[in-house]
């Protein structure tokens, strides 16, 4: 709907507080953007921070943006046809189009704000529906990361981009390798078929590239991120979440420890249906996360 910086865990001075206390102690933020599409269609839409848009005229004031800002619609029915996956709307959200100037121009905005506040990187979603080379223009405008929250001179923001590539279709992960990290869906299925006892602890003596891995030094691994632990994207029933508490532990401490990859643990909450939000203290404000003795999270977090 818009780029503003509220969300239920809060506004844009309390995120830019939260950031500088975090960079203080040596704790880096990484932001999740979203600007391969806007918001699905619907004609009274309204933001977290109250911003308005009409997705079914492509209207989105806050930004602004307006029906020439994106492509044509058209869904995505074929992931061996590059075309549609990358200039069609993936499941009916509104498809802006990175090769328009002026969308390069919000977009390049929105990201030098937040490393004017001090993040380290993004994490771009849906970077496999957005063409490389409109990407490298994007990335290529940002601004170095800012001495002031103290980063060195002329470093420049992490990136990894989400390309869910498993095989078998028209895109693939490695034409995305010279503009960042890439995140490796591939070691969340293999990792969890293996700890599942669907393949052989033996066979991970060769963990890596030999599994169909990126290089190590561009796979961000995990064991399960916020869309494959509720079965979407890459992986299936093979993804280990926290709901297989001792196998999951397993896993990422296998992950941890083997020098392969860039590795994330994921940390997330309790939830029953794929929909769910996150635990809240009035159906809104998000609730703090709390604590047991044995310093496990309680209070639906995990």
């Amino acid at each position: 709907v818009s780029y503003i910086l509220t969300t239920r865990s809060g506004n844009e001075q309390q995120f830019a507080s939260m950031v500088r206390r975090c960079n203080a102690v040596g704790v880096r933020t990484y932001v999740d953007v979203v600007f391969n599409h806007m918001a699905a269609a619907h004609n009274n839409l309204v933001g977290t921070a109250g911003s308005k848009a009409d997705a079914d005229k492509k209207d989105f004031p806050a930004v602004p943006y307006s029906s020439y800002d994106f492509n044509t619609a058209c869904s995505i029915t074929n992931y061996n046809n590059v075309q549609q996956v990358r200039n069609c709307e993936l499941v009916g959200l509104k498809d802006l189009n990175q090769a328009n100037t002026y969308v390069q121009d919000r977009i390049v905005d929105f990201l030098n704000k937040l490393t004017s506040l001090g993040v380290a990187g993004f994490r771009v979603d849906a970077a496999k529906h957005m063409w490389p080379h409109d990407l490298k223009i994007i990335f290529n405008r940002l601004n170095n990361l800012s001495t002031a929250h103290g980063f060195a001179s002329n470093q420049r923001p992490f990136i990894f981009q989400e390309v869910i590539d498993m095989g078998g279709e028209a895109i693939s992960k490695n034409e995305y390798v010279d503009l960042g990290t890439i995140t490796e869906f591939r070691h969340s299925d293999s990792i969890g078929k293996v700890f599942r006892g669907k393949d052989q602890l033996r066979w991970l003596s060769n963990w890596g590239t030999a599994w169909g891995f990126l290089p190590s030094d561009r796979a961000l691994i995990f064991v399960d991120n916020h869309d494959n632990q509720r079965g979407h994207g890459a992986g299936g029933a093979d993804v280990l979440t926290y709901k297989q508490a001792k196998k999951y532990k397993m896993a990422n401490a296998f992950m941890l420890a083997h020098p392969f990859g860039i590795t994330r643990v994921m940390s997330s909450f309790a939830f029953d249906n794929t929909d769910q939000g996150p635990p809240t203290t009035d159906g809104n404000t998000i609730r703090s996360p709390t604590f047991n003795a044995d310093s496990s999270c309680s209070g639906g977090w995990v």
